[in-house]
C-alpha cells in the first residue's frame, strides 16, 4: 500500500490555511487584481503519464432552475507530466499554446463559452471549488477549436 506521500496529488500554495480563495483569484477581485489564474503544484505523477489535464469546478453552482449543478471555471489540457505545476496567472498568458515548455497546453472552453480561468463571482459565500488534474495516457487532440472537456469525474 503506498503512504500518502507518495499519491498523486494537487495543492495550491495559493490558497490560505482555511481553504478559501483569496480575492484576486476572484471575479470580484482585489484592488486592481482580478480574475488571476492561482498557482497549483502537483505531486508524484504516475508512471507512464503522457499529459496532464486540470479541471476546476464550483460543486455548489445553482443551476436557474433548481439543483445544483458543477460549474466549470477552468479547463486545461495536454500539460507536459515533467511540469511540477502552473505559475500564479498562467491563464491567458502568451506561453499558453506558443514554444518553450508550455508550448502544447490548450485551455478549453469554462461555463462562459470562453477559454482560459473565469474566478468566481459569487452570490453567496460558502461555494466549495474542486481543482482535480488529470493524470492521461495519452495527448488530447482538440484540433484548433476551444473545446470544453467534460464527463472525467
Amino acid at each position: 500500500m503506498a503512504n500518502s506521500s507518495d499519491e498523486f496529488r494537487l495543492a495550491s500554495p495559493g490558497i490560505d490555511h482555511q481553504g478559501r480563495l483569496p480575492r484576486k483569484y476572484t471575479g470580484d477581485g482585489q484592488g486592481a487584481k482580478k480574475n488571476i489564474s492561482p498557482p497549483l503544484e502537483w505531486y508524484n505523477v504516475p508512471e507512464g503519464t503522457k499529459t496532464l489535464a486540470l479541471v476546476v469546478q464550483d460543486i455548489d453552482a445553482p443551476d436557474p432552475d433548481g439543483p445544483i449543478v458543477p460549474w466549470t471555471h477552468w479547463v486545461v489540457a495536454n500539460i507536459p507530466p515533467t511540469l511540477k505545476g502552473l505559475p500564479e496567472g498562467f491563464s491567458g498568458k502568451d506561453e499558453v499554446g506558443g514554444d518553450g515548455e508550455y508550448g502544447g497546453i490548450k485551455e478549453g472552453n469554462n461555463d462562459w463559452k470562453v477559454p482560459g480561468w473565469c474566478g468566481p463571482k459569487l452570490p453567496s459565500p460558502g461555494h466549495r471549488f474542486e481543482f482535480k488534474v488529470y493524470a492521461l495516457d495519452d495527448e488530447l487532440h482538440l484540433g484548433n477549436k476551444n473545446v470544453m472537456i467534460m464527463g472525467w469525474m
